[in-house]
């Protein structure tokens, strides 16, 4: 018996040390907050949400624009400009460097150092570039196109909602009182 569990214990020794001794799958490095910065820098995301925010600020200007005018027909056109201004001033003002760096964490956490290189180097090649370079003008035009349907959608969206409270302000009036007088 003796001899039986040195065998077990000799034979669970050697499958041990064999399978300790087997290199591990490799686990990719994480990509490193340095990595995620160039990738950043590469594809010029600073300038490429800039542009991309100045192409939607004259978009959403449009539609507010119009929206605005539909609830409130009396509205100036100096009102409408301060309005525009302020719209302005708000996008200038916004914290692209922040939202950057607030996206470094969620890259790291889905993207590998092998990935974030291999997208350095599609982002370096001819065909990267002309994808930044035209990606302003894809999301402009893409905006234009899909703007008549936008609309659509929010004109749907905005008659349920007004349909929607007119009908509960109906259920919140209260029910006419009968005629306390006696008929005859």
């Amino acid at each position: 018996m003796k001899i039986r569990e040195i065998l077990n214990c000799t034979l669970l020794l050697l499958v041990g040390c064999w399978m300790f001794g087997q290199p591990s799958p490799v686990t990719p490095a994480p990509a490193s907050r340095q990595d995620v910065l160039r990738l950043f820098d590469v594809m010029q995301n600073r300038e490429q949400v800039r542009r991309t925010m100045e192409s939607m600020v004259s978009q959403s200007q449009a539609l507010m624009r119009q929206q605005i005018r539909e609830r409130n027909p009396k509205i100036t056109d100096e009102e409408l400009a301060e309005l525009d201004q302020d719209a302005e001033e708000m996008w200038k003002n916004f914290p692209v460097d922040q939202m950057l760096e607030d996206a470094v964490p969620v890259y790291q956490k889905h993207l590998t150092k092998t990935d974030v290189d291999a997208m350095i180097s599609f982002y370096s090649s001819p065909t990267g570039r002309k994808l930044l370079r035209e990606m302003p003008a894809i999301m402009s035009e893409g905006m234009q196109a899909m703007y008549p349907d936008i609309q659509k959608h929010m004109d749907a969206a905005m008659q349920r909602i007004e349909e929607k409270a007119r009908k509960q302000q109906q259920r919140k009036k209260p029910a006419p009182k009968p005629d306390p007088s006696p008929s005859a």
